[in-house]
């Protein structure tokens, strides 16, 4: 078992949470209000430029250059991650300017900036838990959700599932976990374990709250 589906099946009630919330089986149905989507989108390319620090962190507290290079791929995915942002948002009119003018939520500020405080007061492997949620769990999620496009070949969503389904991000996610894995040496005693499994599960529900964000401003 590896150690993502070691924390998973320790949070399995959160994580259900997380990856099958209203907002992900909405979006998945294509049946989430635009106002929801487009909201959730603004804020996530916010997101993405902390957790784009948080990448540039983990190739600071890399010790060798595989460690560099991983952290340095990651950081280049998620450049490459916020150009369907930018091309989503400018076709509602919204340009790159008021684009990163937008003001972060505070959901968006709770799991960024938990994320980071969790590189800064913890190490690399404590980092790249807290980033898991989103590195991998998005993989999850995409994949879960790519057979319902061939059965609605007008859906709202296509794009963004596509985005996470794709193969591209598909090995970035397993290149995450696997990442994970190699951080423990082969070996992690119990302690250490709970302790990652405490960072594993905030960063689940800050997420979750990050899908809950959107549809709450709806009044949903």
């Amino acid at each position: 078992m590896t150690l993502f589906d070691a924390l998973k099946a320790e949070i399995a009630d959160e994580w259900q949470a997380y990856v099958r919330h209203p907002f992900v089986e909405q979006l998945g149905d294509g049946t989430l209000p635009l106002a929801a989507f487009q909201d959730y989108l603004v804020q996530d390319y916010l997101f993405l430029i902390q957790f784009a620090r948080a990448n540039a962190l983990a190739a600071y507290q890399s010790r060798g250059l595989a460690d560099i290079r991983r952290a340095a791929d990651a950081l280049e995915a998620i450049l490459a991650e916020t150009a369907l942002h930018v091309r989503l948002t400018e076709s509602w009119g919204i340009g790159r300017e008021q684009l990163e003018a937008a003001p972060e939520k505070l959901a968006t500020v709770a799991y960024t900036r938990y994320v980071l405080d969790c590189g800064q007061a913890g190490g690399l492997l404590d980092l790249e838990v807290a980033l898991a949620p989103c590195a991998i769990g998005y993989g999850e999620i995409g994949a879960r959700l790519a057979p319902r496009l061939a059965e609605h070949p007008e859906h709202p969503y296509r794009d963004w599932i596509h985005e996470y389904a794709a193969e591209e991000f598909q090995q970035t996610s397993r290149a995450a976990s696997d990442h994970l894995d190699t951080l423990t040496g082969g070996t992690l005693p119990d302690r250490r374990f709970q302790e990652l499994v405490t960072v594993f599960r905030a960063a689940t529900r800050l997420e979750t709250a990050f899908w809950q964000q959107a549809l709450d401003d709806l009044g949903s």
